[in-house]
Protein backbone atom coordinates (compact mmCIF):
# COMPACT_ATOMS: atom_id res chain seq x y z
CA UNK A 1 0.00 0.00 0.00
CA UNK A 2 1.53 3.37 -0.99
CA UNK A 3 2.42 5.88 1.71
CA UNK A 4 0.40 9.07 2.04
CA UNK A 5 2.02 11.94 0.08
CA UNK A 6 3.06 14.00 3.11
CA UNK A 7 4.16 11.28 5.51
CA UNK A 8 7.75 12.44 5.09
CA UNK A 9 6.83 15.67 6.93
CA UNK A 10 6.42 13.73 10.17
CA UNK A 11 10.05 12.62 10.01
CA UNK A 12 11.20 16.20 9.41
CA UNK A 13 9.13 17.37 12.36
CA UNK A 14 10.67 14.75 14.63
CA UNK A 15 14.19 15.77 13.58
CA UNK A 16 13.43 19.43 14.29
CA UNK A 17 12.01 18.51 17.69
CA UNK A 18 15.12 16.52 18.63
CA UNK A 19 17.39 19.39 17.54
CA UNK A 20 15.40 22.00 19.46
CA UNK A 21 14.57 23.86 16.25
CA UNK A 22 10.76 23.84 16.21
CA UNK A 23 9.30 27.22 15.26
CA UNK A 24 5.80 28.37 16.16
CA UNK A 25 3.65 31.39 15.40
CA UNK A 26 2.77 33.65 18.32
CA UNK A 27 0.04 36.16 17.40
CA UNK A 28 0.34 39.44 19.27
CA UNK A 29 -2.47 41.77 20.25
CA UNK A 30 -2.56 45.40 19.19
CA UNK A 31 -2.25 46.58 22.79
CA UNK A 32 0.20 44.08 24.30
CA UNK A 33 1.85 45.34 27.48
CA UNK A 34 5.36 44.15 26.65
CA UNK A 35 8.64 45.94 26.01
CA UNK A 36 9.52 45.04 22.42
CA UNK A 37 13.20 44.59 21.58
CA UNK A 38 12.53 41.97 18.92
CA UNK A 39 11.05 43.96 16.06
CA UNK A 40 13.03 45.89 13.46
CA UNK A 41 11.27 49.17 14.27
CA UNK A 42 14.64 50.89 14.77
CA UNK A 43 13.32 54.42 14.94
CA UNK A 44 10.03 53.65 16.69
CA UNK A 45 8.00 55.00 13.77
CA UNK A 46 5.55 52.17 13.15
CA UNK A 47 2.98 53.72 15.48
CA UNK A 48 4.00 57.34 15.02
CA UNK A 49 0.84 59.42 14.38
CA UNK A 50 2.26 60.94 11.20
CA UNK A 51 3.14 57.51 9.79
CA UNK A 52 -0.21 55.90 10.62
CA UNK A 53 -1.98 58.98 9.24
CA UNK A 54 0.04 58.70 6.04
CA UNK A 55 -0.92 55.05 5.69
CA UNK A 56 -4.60 55.67 6.46
CA UNK A 57 -4.80 58.65 4.14
CA UNK A 58 -3.27 56.69 1.28
CA UNK A 59 -5.71 53.81 1.82
CA UNK A 60 -8.68 56.19 1.82
CA UNK A 61 -7.49 57.92 -1.34
CA UNK A 62 -6.13 54.99 -3.38
CA UNK A 63 -7.92 51.97 -1.91
CA UNK A 64 -6.81 48.97 0.12
CA UNK A 65 -4.72 47.39 -2.62
CA UNK A 66 -2.66 48.39 -5.65
CA UNK A 67 -5.12 46.41 -7.87
CA UNK A 68 -2.51 44.87 -10.15
CA UNK A 69 1.13 44.58 -11.14
CA UNK A 70 3.14 47.78 -11.39
CA UNK A 71 3.12 47.53 -15.21
CA UNK A 72 -0.67 47.25 -15.43
CA UNK A 73 -2.57 49.26 -12.80
CA UNK A 74 -0.38 48.88 -9.73
CA UNK A 75 1.68 52.06 -10.11
CA UNK A 76 0.13 55.14 -8.53
CA UNK A 77 1.39 58.68 -8.29
CA UNK A 78 2.14 57.81 -4.66
CA UNK A 79 4.55 55.03 -5.70
CA UNK A 80 6.35 57.43 -8.01
CA UNK A 81 6.63 60.07 -5.28
CA UNK A 82 8.03 57.51 -2.84
CA UNK A 83 10.62 56.36 -5.39
CA UNK A 84 11.69 59.91 -6.09
CA UNK A 85 12.00 60.75 -2.38
CA UNK A 86 13.87 57.52 -1.55
CA UNK A 87 16.41 58.07 -4.30
CA UNK A 88 16.98 61.69 -3.32
CA UNK A 89 17.29 60.92 0.39
CA UNK A 90 19.75 58.06 -0.07
CA UNK A 91 21.75 59.81 -2.80
CA UNK A 92 20.94 57.60 -5.80
CA UNK A 93 19.83 58.50 -9.28
CA UNK A 94 16.74 56.32 -9.32
CA UNK A 95 14.64 53.91 -7.27
CA UNK A 96 12.07 51.18 -7.86
CA UNK A 97 9.63 50.05 -5.16
CA UNK A 98 8.68 46.39 -4.64
CA UNK A 99 6.16 44.58 -2.46
CA UNK A 100 8.91 43.46 -0.04
CA UNK A 101 12.62 43.71 0.60
CA UNK A 102 12.82 40.00 -0.21
CA UNK A 103 11.32 40.65 -3.65
CA UNK A 104 13.75 43.54 -4.19
CA UNK A 105 16.76 41.31 -3.54
CA UNK A 106 15.44 38.57 -5.83
CA UNK A 107 14.90 41.19 -8.53
CA UNK A 108 18.34 42.73 -8.28
CA UNK A 109 20.24 39.46 -8.35
CA UNK A 110 18.24 37.63 -11.00
CA UNK A 111 18.11 40.61 -13.34
CA UNK A 112 21.74 41.68 -12.84
CA UNK A 113 23.30 38.20 -12.75
CA UNK A 114 22.97 36.90 -16.33
CA UNK A 115 24.33 33.64 -17.69
CA UNK A 116 28.10 33.66 -17.91
CA UNK A 117 28.61 36.08 -15.05
CA UNK A 118 29.74 35.43 -11.49
CA UNK A 119 28.02 36.46 -8.26
CA UNK A 120 30.30 36.59 -5.22
CA UNK A 121 28.23 36.36 -2.06
CA UNK A 122 29.24 36.75 1.60
CA UNK A 123 28.61 33.64 3.70
CA UNK A 124 26.67 35.73 6.22
CA UNK A 125 24.20 37.21 3.73
CA UNK A 126 20.45 37.20 4.34
CA UNK A 127 18.29 34.35 3.06
CA UNK A 128 16.76 36.59 0.39
CA UNK A 129 20.22 37.13 -1.09
CA UNK A 130 20.92 33.40 -0.92
CA UNK A 131 17.68 32.67 -2.77
CA UNK A 132 18.35 35.41 -5.32
CA UNK A 133 21.72 33.83 -6.07
CA UNK A 134 20.10 30.43 -6.48
CA UNK A 135 17.56 31.81 -8.96
CA UNK A 136 20.05 33.87 -10.98
CA UNK A 137 21.54 32.36 -14.14
CA UNK A 138 25.00 33.45 -12.99
CA UNK A 139 27.36 31.11 -11.19
CA UNK A 140 27.56 31.89 -7.48
CA UNK A 141 30.66 31.61 -5.30
CA UNK A 142 30.13 31.98 -1.54
CA UNK A 143 33.16 33.47 0.23
CA UNK A 144 34.00 33.62 3.95
CA UNK A 145 32.25 36.30 5.97
CA UNK A 146 33.64 39.84 5.66
CA UNK A 147 36.86 38.87 3.86
CA UNK A 148 37.49 41.32 0.98
CA UNK A 149 40.60 39.43 -0.13
CA UNK A 150 38.49 36.32 -0.72
CA UNK A 151 36.20 38.44 -2.89
CA UNK A 152 39.17 39.70 -4.92
CA UNK A 153 40.46 36.18 -5.47
CA UNK A 154 37.06 34.98 -6.67
CA UNK A 155 36.75 37.86 -9.14
CA UNK A 156 40.32 37.41 -10.36
CA UNK A 157 39.83 33.69 -10.98
CA UNK A 158 36.61 34.29 -12.92
CA UNK A 159 38.00 36.87 -15.32
CA UNK A 160 34.58 37.83 -16.73
CA UNK A 161 31.51 39.88 -15.77
CA UNK A 162 31.02 39.86 -12.02
CA UNK A 163 28.82 41.12 -9.24
CA UNK A 164 29.57 41.21 -5.52
CA UNK A 165 26.65 41.13 -3.11
CA UNK A 166 26.69 41.78 0.62
CA UNK A 167 24.51 42.96 3.45
CA UNK A 168 25.63 46.35 4.73
CA UNK A 169 24.85 45.31 8.30
CA UNK A 170 24.49 41.60 8.94
CA UNK A 171 21.27 40.72 10.71
CA UNK A 172 22.68 37.99 12.97
CA UNK A 173 25.45 39.84 14.83
CA UNK A 174 24.90 43.42 13.69
CA UNK A 175 28.41 43.80 12.27
CA UNK A 176 29.01 46.00 9.23
CA UNK A 177 30.48 44.92 5.90
CA UNK A 178 33.82 46.47 4.78
CA UNK A 179 32.10 48.36 1.97
CA UNK A 180 35.06 50.52 0.99
CA UNK A 181 37.27 47.46 0.50
CA UNK A 182 34.54 45.59 -1.37
CA UNK A 183 34.06 48.56 -3.69
CA UNK A 184 37.80 48.79 -4.32
CA UNK A 185 37.95 45.10 -5.22
CA UNK A 186 34.96 45.42 -7.54
CA UNK A 187 36.52 48.36 -9.36
CA UNK A 188 39.82 46.55 -9.73
CA UNK A 189 38.09 43.78 -11.68
CA UNK A 190 35.25 45.73 -13.29
CA UNK A 191 32.52 44.15 -11.17
CA UNK A 192 29.34 45.70 -9.83
CA UNK A 193 28.57 46.00 -6.11
CA UNK A 194 25.07 45.23 -4.80
CA UNK A 195 24.46 46.01 -1.13
CA UNK A 196 21.41 45.11 0.93
CA UNK A 197 21.09 48.14 3.22
CA UNK A 198 18.04 46.88 5.09
CA UNK A 199 19.67 47.37 8.50
CA UNK A 200 21.58 50.51 7.54
CA UNK A 201 18.83 52.78 6.20
CA UNK A 202 17.61 55.04 8.96
CA UNK A 203 20.49 54.11 11.29
CA UNK A 204 23.79 54.75 9.47
CA UNK A 205 24.99 57.69 7.42
CA UNK A 206 24.16 61.37 7.70
CA UNK A 207 20.66 61.60 9.16
CA UNK A 208 20.09 57.89 8.50
CA UNK A 209 20.79 57.99 4.77
CA UNK A 210 22.31 54.54 4.91
CA UNK A 211 25.61 52.69 4.90
CA UNK A 212 26.40 53.42 1.26
CA UNK A 213 25.91 57.14 1.80
CA UNK A 214 28.21 56.93 4.83
CA UNK A 215 30.85 55.12 2.74
CA UNK A 216 30.69 57.68 -0.08
CA UNK A 217 29.36 55.08 -2.51
CA UNK A 218 25.79 56.28 -2.97
CA UNK A 219 25.07 57.36 -6.52
CA UNK A 220 28.11 55.63 -8.04
CA UNK A 221 27.44 54.17 -11.48
CA UNK A 222 28.69 50.72 -10.42
CA UNK A 223 26.76 50.46 -7.13
CA UNK A 224 23.21 49.25 -6.46
CA UNK A 225 21.43 49.24 -3.10
CA UNK A 226 18.41 47.29 -1.96
CA UNK A 227 16.44 48.46 1.07
CA UNK A 228 13.35 47.53 3.00
CA UNK A 229 10.59 49.88 4.07
CA UNK A 230 9.66 47.63 6.98
CA UNK A 231 12.45 48.44 9.43
CA UNK A 232 13.47 52.05 10.09
CA UNK A 233 10.60 53.38 7.99
CA UNK A 234 8.08 51.35 9.98
CA UNK A 235 6.00 50.28 6.99
CA UNK A 236 6.13 47.43 4.45
CA UNK A 237 7.84 46.86 1.12
CA UNK A 238 11.27 47.18 -0.44
CA UNK A 239 13.17 49.07 -3.11
CA UNK A 240 16.17 48.90 -5.41
CA UNK A 241 18.21 52.09 -5.78
CA UNK A 242 20.88 52.74 -8.37
CA UNK A 243 21.65 54.21 -11.78
CA UNK A 244 18.60 55.00 -13.91
CA UNK A 245 19.61 52.46 -16.56
CA UNK A 246 19.68 49.73 -13.93
CA UNK A 247 16.17 50.63 -12.76
CA UNK A 248 14.90 50.68 -16.36
CA UNK A 249 16.40 47.22 -16.84
CA UNK A 250 14.63 45.93 -13.72
CA UNK A 251 11.29 47.24 -14.97
CA UNK A 252 11.76 45.11 -18.07
CA UNK A 253 13.56 42.07 -16.65
CA UNK A 254 12.82 41.57 -12.94
CA UNK A 255 10.14 38.91 -12.54
CA UNK A 256 9.31 39.91 -8.96
CA UNK A 257 8.44 43.35 -10.34
CA UNK A 258 6.70 42.37 -13.57
CA UNK A 259 4.51 39.58 -12.20
CA UNK A 260 3.82 40.74 -8.64
CA UNK A 261 1.01 42.99 -7.44
CA UNK A 262 2.28 46.45 -6.58
CA UNK A 263 2.92 47.60 -3.04
CA UNK A 264 -0.31 48.48 -1.21
CA UNK A 265 -0.95 52.25 -1.16
CA UNK A 266 -1.17 52.29 2.65
CA UNK A 267 2.36 50.87 2.89
CA UNK A 268 3.66 53.42 0.38
CA UNK A 269 1.95 56.27 2.22
CA UNK A 270 3.28 55.16 5.58
CA UNK A 271 6.84 54.79 4.28
CA UNK A 272 6.71 58.21 2.63
CA UNK A 273 5.52 59.81 5.87
CA UNK A 274 8.31 58.07 7.80
CA UNK A 275 10.89 59.24 5.29
CA UNK A 276 9.66 62.81 5.68
CA UNK A 277 9.92 62.48 9.47
CA UNK A 278 13.48 61.24 9.17
CA UNK A 279 14.36 64.28 7.10
CA UNK A 280 13.13 66.58 9.85
CA UNK A 281 14.50 64.51 12.77
CA UNK A 282 17.98 63.35 11.65
CA UNK A 283 18.99 62.82 15.28
CA UNK A 284 16.93 59.61 15.37
CA UNK A 285 19.68 57.66 13.61
CA UNK A 286 22.31 58.59 16.19
CA UNK A 287 19.96 57.82 19.06
CA UNK A 288 19.37 54.27 17.76
CA UNK A 289 23.13 53.68 17.57
CA UNK A 290 23.64 55.10 21.06
CA UNK A 291 21.01 52.79 22.54
CA UNK A 292 22.68 49.81 20.85
CA UNK A 293 26.07 50.80 22.25
CA UNK A 294 24.62 51.13 25.76
CA UNK A 295 22.91 47.74 25.62
CA UNK A 296 26.10 46.11 24.36
CA UNK A 297 28.30 47.80 26.93
CA UNK A 298 26.14 46.88 29.90
CA UNK A 299 25.60 43.27 28.84
CA UNK A 300 29.26 42.60 28.05
CA UNK A 301 30.32 44.26 31.30
CA UNK A 302 28.13 41.66 33.02
CA UNK A 303 30.06 38.88 31.31
CA UNK A 304 27.92 38.08 28.27
CA UNK A 305 29.45 37.53 24.85
CA UNK A 306 28.13 39.90 22.20
CA UNK A 307 29.57 41.38 19.02
CA UNK A 308 30.05 45.15 19.20
CA UNK A 309 27.14 46.62 17.19
CA UNK A 310 27.92 48.69 14.13
CA UNK A 311 24.28 49.77 13.78
CA UNK A 312 21.22 48.90 15.90
CA UNK A 313 21.40 45.09 16.23
CA UNK A 314 22.74 43.66 19.51
CA UNK A 315 23.24 39.90 19.43
CA UNK A 316 23.95 37.99 22.66
CA UNK A 317 25.18 34.41 22.45
CA UNK A 318 23.38 31.50 24.12
CA UNK A 319 24.84 28.11 25.14
CA UNK A 320 22.51 26.07 22.88
CA UNK A 321 19.36 26.30 20.73
CA UNK A 322 17.27 25.05 23.64
CA UNK A 323 18.83 27.59 25.99
CA UNK A 324 18.17 30.41 23.53
CA UNK A 325 14.50 29.41 23.25
CA UNK A 326 14.14 29.16 27.03
CA UNK A 327 15.94 32.49 27.54
CA UNK A 328 13.64 34.28 25.10
CA UNK A 329 10.58 32.67 26.74
CA UNK A 330 11.71 33.67 30.23
CA UNK A 331 12.29 37.24 29.03
CA UNK A 332 8.78 37.32 27.60
CA UNK A 333 7.28 36.04 30.84
CA UNK A 334 9.07 38.94 32.55
CA UNK A 335 7.59 41.46 30.10
CA UNK A 336 10.40 41.74 27.52
CA UNK A 337 10.24 40.47 23.94
CA UNK A 338 13.58 39.54 22.35
CA UNK A 339 14.46 37.72 19.16
CA UNK A 340 15.74 34.16 19.15
CA UNK A 341 18.13 33.13 16.38
CA UNK A 342 19.01 29.45 15.93
CA UNK A 343 20.25 27.24 13.10
CA UNK A 344 19.55 27.26 10.21
CA UNK A 345 18.96 31.03 10.50
CA UNK A 346 22.53 31.52 11.76
CA UNK A 347 25.31 30.44 9.37
CA UNK A 348 27.82 29.71 12.15
CA UNK A 349 25.49 27.36 14.05
CA UNK A 350 25.66 29.45 17.23
CA UNK A 351 22.33 30.33 18.84
CA UNK A 352 21.63 33.83 20.13
CA UNK A 353 19.05 36.15 21.50
CA UNK A 354 18.86 39.27 19.38
CA UNK A 355 17.94 42.73 20.59
CA UNK A 356 16.76 45.67 18.54
CA UNK A 357 17.93 49.04 19.75
CA UNK A 358 15.18 51.59 19.14
CA UNK A 359 15.57 55.33 19.03
CA UNK A 360 12.44 55.82 21.15
CA UNK A 361 13.59 53.70 24.11
CA UNK A 362 13.80 55.57 27.42
CA UNK A 363 16.52 55.03 30.01
CA UNK A 364 13.99 53.30 32.23
CA UNK A 365 13.14 50.88 29.42
CA UNK A 366 16.83 50.21 28.79
CA UNK A 367 17.30 49.50 32.51
CA UNK A 368 14.36 47.07 32.43
CA UNK A 369 15.69 45.30 29.32
CA UNK A 370 19.19 44.84 30.71
CA UNK A 371 17.93 43.75 34.10
CA UNK A 372 15.53 41.21 32.61
CA UNK A 373 18.16 39.71 30.31
CA UNK A 374 20.66 39.34 33.14
CA UNK A 375 18.08 37.90 35.55
CA UNK A 376 16.85 35.27 33.07
CA UNK A 377 20.23 34.36 31.52
CA UNK A 378 20.87 30.59 31.28
CA UNK A 379 23.90 29.02 32.87
CA UNK A 380 26.55 27.75 30.45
Amino acid sequence: MPRAPFDWIDGESERRERAGLVRTLRPRSADQDLLDLASNDYLGLTRHPAVTAGAAGAAHRWGAGATGSRLVTGTTALHTELERELAAFCGFESALVFSSGYAANLAALTALGPHGSLIVSDAGNHASIVDGCRLARARTEVVPHAEPEAVRKALDAHGGPGLVVSDSVFSVDGDAAPLDQLAAGCREFGAALVVDDAHGLGVLGEGGRGALHAAGLAGADDVVATVTLSKSLGSQGGAVLGPARVVRHLVNAARTFIFDTGLAPAAAGGALAALQLLRTQPELAGRARAVAAELHGRLTAAGHLAVRPDAAVVSVRAPSPEAAVAWAADCRDAGLVVGCFRPPSVPDGISRIRLTARADLTERQIDKAVGTILKTAPTA
